[in-house]
């Protein structure tokens, strides 16, 4: 059994945040394999099935967004984790990185927490051998005055809506790999993956 985590911030005027694509990967995978509507439980929104990759058996897997906010990500993990008794090594949890570029999205294995509030969070409550697949966001322009060269400011705005097409080519390679850790495993997902250039053709415009 998995369980998969996106991680995010609930409510409308987040949904579109770049803080907010784990949330939004984990829903295209349930979109894309038939699973129920999500239920309140864990503190969190939850659902469950069967995880399909071409080639493989689908694998049962239990879907998560912490609905507690970013920085207690962890306690809403821990509570569906001890429920479905989920090994540590089992979960793989789906989040932005602002030390990658926007467009790459590379797999990891277990790890420190980067800075980042929902794997800081996750590791207080269960340690850092956990999974994740880490979806590139960037820092934005370096040279940028004021909010837009602020790690929160940035990550807590909406991708603008000239990235749609590269912000759904990350969303779907997201699915991807997550299938791809469920059926063969986190190392070889990784080496069949980690290669994957930048979903954007060149470095995004800041607007």
């Amino acid at each position: 059994m998995w369980l998969v985590v996106g991680l995010g911030n609930p409510g409308a005027k987040y949904a579109r945040n770049r803080h907010n694509i784990g949330f939004m990967v984990v829903d295209a995978l349930a979109r894309e394999n038939g699973l129920p509507e999500w239920s309140d439980k864990h503190g969190g929104l939850v659902t469950s099935g069967l995880i399909g990759v071409p080639g493989s058996v689908a694998v049962r897997a239990q879907l998560l967004k912490p609905m507690e906010f970013m920085n207690l990500s962890g306690f809403a993990v821990m509570r569906a984790a001890q429920f479905h008794k989920v090994d540590v090594e089992n979960i793989l949890v789906v989040h932005d990185e602002i030390d990658l570029a926007a467009g790459i999205v590379r797999l990891k294995s277990a790890g420190g927490h980067g800075g980042h509030n929902g794997l800081r969070s996750i590791t207080e409550q269960l340690g850092n051998k956990f999974q994740r697949l880490r979806m590139g966001v960037g820092r934005g322009d370096p040279s940028a005055a004021g909010a837009r060269n602020d790690a929160a400011g940035w990550v807590l705005a909406d991708f603008p809506k000239a990235h749609e097409d590269g912000v759904s080519k990350m969303i779907s390679a997201g699915c991807e790999d997550i299938a791809a850790v469920l059926a063969h495993g986190i190392l070889p997902a990784m080496n069949k993956h980690n290669a994957r250039p930048s979903l954007f053709p060149s470095p995004p415009a800041v607007i």
